[in-house]
């Protein structure tokens, strides 16, 4: 599969010479940077409205081979006087759903009932699985018939609250990281050094204006650790919130009249590990199947309820919960570091990130002020 896809593309791009991050797309096959006064930042893009034909209509500097510079990206020793790709958003909320697939879902129960052990997992799905009794694929949450589901198993005593957000009437909706804190194509992804047993999330990311408008999407892995989410899910924070923890990219596809809501709603996510110890991890998500849709997740995040000026990204969260032993029967799957995680689809292009500790990917430095500052002395804003 192709890195990048075809179509309008929006990034950033770390470029020597600038302090600032650089706003690029592609033309062709080759990287230019479209960076200009007023905007300067995915964020004003997006919010100056018509972002596809903006994007589309721009002139600017060729940068050089897209496939050079992302292979330049993932490089253990990336060559400084090439550009290096970052997240392609800036000032945005990046903000993430959870428990939006069958599959999730359960994983999910799985965890809280194993409080964090995973050698415990295998029995308990079984078991699990056994208790529900039914198809909770077929179910609409909220509904009538998931409220009877529900009443059913608080009765055999196995409710759980991720059954709630998975088949109740309210999504759950969390804050992944700050503006400015995810990483990009070929970075480092962070694990936190206390966790055993975590995984990587493979889903697709939504932009979003200020006005709750999707315009486009971009890959994403929502990093987690499944023993501390397993132990409470109070503390989802640190399960899903530390440095490098959420990965972007590698390009914002902006919506145009080939590329809609409804190609990310027929998308086929592939996810392949490939761990140094020669272990190797493929998966396969359909976002035919999450639960629910697109636009309602959106609508649970920003409205009345909730604005966010400068726009968002949501991750709209994933099917995927890996299984396959690494390391001995019953062991299950947990990441190692130097692991190679690759996300891909048709119509995203790939999405690859090395793994290391959230304590040894480069520590996050540059913040929403220190961009605003850097734009303003080259007089961009």
């Amino acid at each position: 599969m192709r890195l990048y896809p075809d179509g309008v593309l929006v990034g950033r791009a770390r470029i020597a010479g600038h302090d600032h991050p650089r706003i690029v797309t592609v033309r062709g096959d080759q990287l230019v940077d479209i960076t200009s006064a007023g905007r300067a930042t995915v964020r004003d893009i997006a919010e100056a409205g018509n972002a596809a034909d903006y994007v589309r209509s721009q002139t600017g500097t060729v940068l050089g081979s897209v496939e050079a510079i992302m292979a330049n990206s993932g490089a253990n020793a990336p060559d400084a006087s090439l550009p290096v790709l970052l997240s392609p958003i800036d000032l945005q909320a990046i903000k993430a759903s959870g428990v939006t697939f069958v599959v999730s879902l359960l994983e999910r129960v799985i965890e809280e009932q194993a409080r964090g052990d995973k050698s415990r997992a295998d029995a308990l799905r079984g078991e699990i699985l056994e208790l529900i009794g039914t198809d909770l694929s077929e179910l609409v949450p909220g509904s009538e018939t998931a409220a009877k589901v529900k009443a059913a198993l608080i009765e055999k005593g196995v409710w759980s609250q991720y059954l709630e957000v998975g088949i109740g009437p309210d999504a759950e909706i969390f804050t992944k990281g700050q503006p400015m804190s995810s990483v990009g194509y070929g970075a480092e992804v962070g694990l936190h050094p206390i966790s055993s047993w975590n995984n990587p999330e493979p889903e697709v990311a939504l932009l979003v204006t200020s006005k709750g408008e999707i315009i486009g999407a971009t890959l994403g892995n929502d990093v987690n650790l499944r023993d501390v989410e397993g132990r409470s899910a109070l503390l989802l924070g640190k399960a899903k919130d530390n440095n490098a923890s959420a990965s972007l990219g590698p390009f914002v596809r902006l919506f145009d009249g080939d590329f809609t809501l409804e190609t990310i709603k027929q998308a086929e996510i592939a996810l392949r590990v490939e761990g140094e110890d020669g272990f190797v991890l493929d998966g396969h998500s359909s976002m035919s199947q999450i639960s629910r849709t697109p636009e309602s997740l959106v609508a649970a995040t920003i409205g009345g309820h909730h604005q966010y000026p400068d726009g968002l990204v949501l991750y709209l969260g994933t099917m995927f919960a890996p299984v396959q032993d690494r390391g001995g029967a019953g062991k299950g799957f947990t990441h190692k570091i130097g692991d190679v995680v690759s996300i891909s689809t048709s119509s995203l292009g790939t999405l690859s990130n090395r793994v290391n500790l959230s304590t040894k990917c480069p520590p996050w430095t540059y913040g929403s002020s220190h961009l605003l500052r850097d734009l303003a002395k080259a007089n961009l804003l």
